[in-house]
């Protein structure tokens, strides 16, 4: 995107590219079909120390942007659950897209080209930023001179595809603070010997609302061999903070203390009762570690008083499960942190203190939730940057 925009401004661009395959992640984006934004894209969907650092870029440059130029080369796409947007092809066609309005532009593309070092000129008094060559690159496919240098390189997530640490030791070099990494939109795991109860619920899928802080989605929750997963989970994976419960409220659509308390009569087993809203393994299985972790048993309704009522009402609105860890990059979606926007022209993606040096994309501390968001920063910063450099 950024080179696009820089080669219809008429600058002379050649992007650098260490991958033997053209643009994997969208790829293999969406399930092969590219979630490639969201028509409800706020600044609210993005998580950075910085909240505000979003709002230029994607004011700039809007889903419905995205959507024309999609137009313009009569990909069909469609709508799916909150607002995300999908290909009604294969991804291939959004890379292609790209890939040709890249060549349109003028763009020189080298793939399969591993930078190795990058020496830099401060600019000289006088001299308009654009009239000489500040950047050297130096690359198994040759030496390059530059007045701009864009760092589009991605986050650690998904190695297996060619994510590295690149971009964050370019900041490095030149002395650009990066705020802490983590591993984002990713599945949770839990101590071997507390999820053994669960590990052989893998499947189990629940419609829930998952709450961290103030932070909550609602949406499905997945039981795994290690511990949790589903997009509910994986949007709260970006917030959770280790150490700390997550809130899970199994039964949102329900007063669960006014259905006992409808119940009081019944000769039903809890965990029977409860195979109205889900599998019956589940149902036996949460209700046995409510005995152990609470102590209240698994029994009729009928014998239930009012406070154990209340109390198991209370725990099916408000599970707290304590994650040990995630998964890791290997199968997160994004990476949570990164460039420290405070270094950064929300305007421009330019490095304040070394001219001509910009980060775009998830190098930089915006990480979208779960649903076409990344995509659209991707678009955004990179049309910020190519507007620039």
């Amino acid at each position: 995107m950024c080179a696009i925009q820089a080669g219809q401004r008429g600058r002379s661009v050649v992007l650098l590219d260490h991958s033997k395959k053209l643009a994997e992640k969208i790829r293999i984006s969406g399930g092969g079909r590219c979630n490639f934004t969201n028509i409800n894209t706020k600044p609210g969907n993005f998580i950075s120390a910085n909240p505000d650092f979003c709002r230029s870029a994607l004011a700039r440059y809007t889903p419905q942007d995205f959507i024309a130029l999609l137009q313009k080369h009569n990909i069909g796409y469609h709508e799916k659950t909150l607002g995300q947007l999908f290909c009604d092809d294969e991804s291939e066609a959004v890379i292609a897209m790209l890939r040709g309005e890249c060549e349109a532009a003028g763009v020189k593309r080298f793939m399969n080209c591993e930078v190795g070092e990058i020496n830099y000129a401060p600019p000289e008094d006088g001299q308009q930023k654009q009239e000489q060559h500040r950047f050297h690159v130096s690359t198994t496919r040759g030496e390059f001179n530059s007045a701009s240098l864009v760092i589009a390189t991605g986050g650690l997530s998904i190695p297996k595809i060619g994510a590295t640490p690149f971009g964050y030791h370019v900041a490095e070099q030149f002395g650009i603070p990066l705020t802490k990494l983590k591993p984002g939109l990713v599945p949770l795991t839990f101590a071997p010997d507390d999820w053994k109860p669960y590990a052989d619920l893998t499947g189990v899928s629940l419609d829930t609302i998952v709450s961290f802080g103030k932070q909550s989605f609602r949406e499905n929750l997945l039981v795994t061999h290690r511990g949790l997963s589903g997009p509910a989970i994986l949007q709260i994976s970006s917030y959770w903070q280790h150490g700390q419960p997550l809130h899970i409220n199994l039964l949102p659509d329900c007063d669960m203390l006014a259905l006992l308390t409808e119940q009081r009569a019944s000769k039903k087993l809890l965990s029977n009762y409860l195979v109205l809203w889900f599998s019956k393994s589940f149902s036996e299985v949460w209700c046995a570690q409510l005995t152990e972790h609470n102590k209240i048993e698994n029994k009729p309704l009928n014998q239930y008083n009012d406070k154990e009522r209340k109390q198991i009402a209370a725990h099916l609105h408000d599970w707290q499960v304590i994650p040990s860890g995630t998964v890791g990059y290997s199968k997160a979606e994004v990476t949570c942190g990164g460039v420290d926007t405070r270094a950064l022209s929300s305007k421009t993606m330019e490095c304040i203190a070394v001219p001509g040096l910009y980060f775009i994309g998830e190098v930089v501390d915006v990480t979208g939730q779960l649903g076409g968001y990344n995509f659209q920063w991707a678009w955004a910063s990179g049309y910020a940057a190519g507007q620039a450099a």
